[in-house]
């Protein structure tokens, strides 16, 4: 069995996050890490990361740097449930602890400029589902425009997201209205 665990996980984000470099650099130096945290000891998540949320998929905070550098939470996709339209602003890396994660992407073919807030149009692109073990990551600029979710009847999902900051919210997108709007979004204390 690995040694890698959780501590070994924030530490390796704290050296990443001291480094110089651009957002893409630090995924890249991260993904293997997630991949190491999600086949190390995850004894780390505790009966409170499995909380979900019977309206929306539920996020359980495992740790956020005391700087709002960087943050990890588990989030639990009951059956059915979907995120809105979105993007974070920020990089992020995604680790599928449990279930098939579907993630659906959409580009931007509108010149409405680089961060508008109307006149935003999309077209759907990809469609990936991510297993169990299984990591992906993004960067901002371009945004990267997805919705995730689990489209699964009877199980649940649980996945771990480590973002580039607190992740207090996000842009969400109105497709029929070509509207962009920030949001901010709850989580679980753990």
């Amino acid at each position: 069995m690995s040694t890698y665990n959780l501590d070994s996980f924030v530490n390796e984000c704290r050296d990443v996050m001291s480094l110089d470099g651009d957002p893409v650099d630090r995924v890249e130096l991260l993904v293997p890490a997630m991949y190491r945290l999600l086949n190390g000891d995850t004894g780390f998540l505790k009966p409170e990361h499995f909380k979900s949320d019977p309206d929306h998929y539920a996020r359980n905070a495992i740790h956020i740097e005391e700087d709002d550098s960087f943050s990890l939470y588990a989030l639990v996709w009951s059956p059915g449930q979907w995120t809105p339209i979105h993007d974070h602003g920020t990089w992020g890396v995604v680790g599928v602890y449990e279930g098939a994660l579907y993630e659906k992407s959409y580009f931007r073919t509108d010149s409405a400029g680089v961060i508008p807030k109307s006149g935003i149009v999309l077209a759907r692109g990809g469609i990936i589902v991510l297993a169990p073990g299984a990591v992906t990551s993004f960067v901002p600029n371009p945004d990267h425009i997805h919705l995730t979710g689990n489209p699964d009847q009877e199980k649940r999902i649980v996945s771990l997201h480590l973002y580039g900051s607190g992740m207090a919210g996000f842009n969400v997108y109105d497709r029929p209205a070509q509207t962009r709007k920030w949001i901010e979004v709850s989580y679980n204390e753990s």
